[in-house]
């Protein structure tokens, strides 16, 4: 069986990458890795559903997108992705505007967000998934209401889980941060990937 693996590695190492995300953030993370990779919008209902937990939220929906995605290209590696931010178990969508985002923060300052990136590999060609969800913890710092109007006047992060770009000016709300691997926070776990891209054959390094 293992003999068998081995010698289609060479073959699935050479299948399309595909990011199934629209983030540039997450785009740029990939890049880090230096393989070729496209990056297409998967366009899925993000509504959690009744009585699901945050992580299993975030878990579905990265699934989901990446079976869209290999729908469509049913050859292709696809990488789906999703970030669900909780505070006291609650969940912390997207803002959307800046009222929204003001009360978001004003919960947060001083308190610690837990950020559930989920990640999911998906060999569109073999029907092979990977997926696991990489937690990630913030705290914020007590921050004056002046504070929070100037940063949301400055990077207006109205389409971020918890009203912040920590990769950005965002970074200057945060106390200190808690987790295996700082890219889960930007919503791409890498750590993690480069595991599930070892196991379809595709080598980074």
């Amino acid at each position: 069986m293992k003999q068998a693996i081995k010698s289609t590695n060479k073959q699935k190492s050479k299948q399309t990458l595909i990011l199934a995300s629209s983030s540039e953030f997450r785009r740029e993370l990939l890049q880090k890795l230096q393989i070729p990779f496209r990056s297409i919008s998967p366009h899925v209902d993000e509504t959690p559903f009744d009585g699901e937990k945050p992580h299993e939220t975030a878990l579905r929906l990265a699934k989901e997108k990446a079976i869209k995605i290999g729908q469509e290209y049913p050859h292709a590696l696809i990488i789906g992705c999703d970030q669900v931010a909780t505070l006291d178990d609650e969940q912390l969508g997207k803002p959307g505007n800046h009222s929204n985002a003001t009360k978001q923060l004003q919960r947060m300052r001083g308190r610690e967000v837990k950020f559930h990136s989920a990640l999911c590999l998906y060999n569109a060609a073999t029907g092979n998934m990977q997926a696991e969800v990489v937690p990630y913890i913030v705290r914020f710092r007590q921050l004056t209401d002046a504070q929070i109007e100037n940063y949301l006047m400055k990077e207006q992060p109205y389409q971020c889980a918890g009203s912040a770009k920590s990769e950005g000016l965002g970074i200057a709300l945060i106390e200190r941060m808690l987790g295996e691997d700082p890219n889960a926070l930007i919503g791409l776990p890498l750590i993690k990937l480069i595991s599930m891209l070892q196991v379809e054959g595709v080598q980074v390094i």
